[in-house]
């Protein structure tokens, strides 16, 4: 009997300890799949592209679109993150600009193409007309895109110009401009298109700066800025009105240029802000320029983070300033009146909290 009950114990004993061995193996596995969940919640707060972020819009919605530089759109509906690419119907992987029409259609402006979103699903924008290249005219509503071609132009383009949506037809327009012999492109659309306080559009292309009025075209080109070789040529980039009507340009190895509708200066070089000047980080290869609700100017470059200028002096903020990516393609001022700092290297948005940067999306 003694046995028997030896046994026994030695029976029971066994059990307990497979149980508390299961039971610690679940409750371990159970919370490695909650600390799995969270990691993945905590994830799913920020944008999964590596390449950059180039572009921002908050539609009439509430919802948020970023563009990136490869990697097709992204969506944030209700705090999810949803991405589209050419699978999902962009015309290209590369999204540049994204607008509102003002019928609540979202527009984007690839890097070959157009693409649409109707609330449902997006389409690549397939119709044009080329019926009235030189019937330049401005509506109050109007969209402008760049020619369709990643560079250059195609054969129904034929020359340098933007599309112009009015709400019901996508035409294209050709630029007022010569280009100079070897010299064939110069003026595709390099920039978002600016409209102006006093009703002008204005179009940033590669060599040039466009204005239109309704009437007349003004071209800030490099004779007009009196630039040459030994101030460096036009590369334009990005262009922004100010809230007190300066234009400003920013280009990819001259620096910026402000221009008040009278003469413009080269905002780089009368801060002193040339590699030559530095021996360090520079304000000479500029992406994007946007304006805080204070006044402050602010600029994205290549390689050496954001700059603000306060009216007085300018300052430069990098990775040490919790500003991780070094090229910042994009500014956006969102409804609230933050500025939205699209970047890469590494890509992500960022916001400047009034001392430092942190990561927003």
């Amino acid at each position: 009997m003694k046995v028997k009950s030896d046994r026994q114990n030695t029976f029971i004993l066994c059990c307990t300890f497979l149980i508390i061995v299961t039971n610690s193996c679940i409750n371990q596995s159970k919370s490695n799949k909650e600390n799995q969940i969270v990691q993945t919640k905590t994830d799913s707060k920020l944008l999964k592209y590596t390449t950059a972020v180039r572009s921002i819009l908050e539609d009439s919605k509430g919802n948020i679109w970023f563009g990136s530089y490869n990697e097709g759109v992204c969506l944030l509906h209700n705090g999810e993150f949803q991405y589209f690419t050419t699978e999902n119907g962009l015309s290209n992987n590369q999204v540049r600009s994204i607008y509102e029409d003002k019928n609540g259609i979202i527009w984007f402006e690839c890097g070959r193409g157009l693409s649409t979103y109707d609330g449902k699903e997006i389409t690549t924008y397939r119709e044009r007309n080329y019926n009235a290249k030189n019937e330049w005219k401005l509506n109050e509503s109007d969209l402008w895109f760049k020619g369709d071609e990643t560079s250059g132009y195609n054969k129904l383009e034929g020359y340098a110009g933007v599309y112009q949506y009015d709400g019901q037809q996508l035409s294209y327009r050709t630029f007022p401009v010569t280009p100079k012999l070897g010299n064939e492109f110069p003026y595709p659309v390099s920039t978002p298109f600016v409209k102006s306080k006093n009703g002008s559009v204005w179009f940033g292309t590669y060599g040039a700066v466009i204005g239109y009025n309704g009437a007349n075209f003004k071209i800030l080109d490099k004779e007009y800025l009196g630039l040459n070789e030994q101030t460096g040529f036009l590369h334009i980039r990005s262009i922004m009105e100010d809230s007190k009507g300066n234009l400003w340009i920013g280009n990819n190895g001259s620096g910026v240029l402000k221009y008040d509708g009278e003469k413009a200066i080269n905002f780089t070089e009368q801060q002193k802000l040339k590699k030559e000047d530095t021996k360090g980080n520079s304000l000479e290869s500029v992406f994007s320029i946007g304006e805080d609700t204070s006044g402050n100017i602010w600029f994205g470059t290549v390689e050496f983070g954001a700059w603000r200028y306060d009216g007085n002096s300018v300052k430069n903020f990098t990775k040490e300033d919790g500003l991780e990516s070094k090229h910042i393609w994009f500014i956006y001022k969102s409804k609230q009146g933050e500025l939205w700092f699209g970047g890469a290297d590494p890509s992500g948005v960022y916001r400047f909290n009034g001392n430092s940067f942190e990561r927003k999306y």
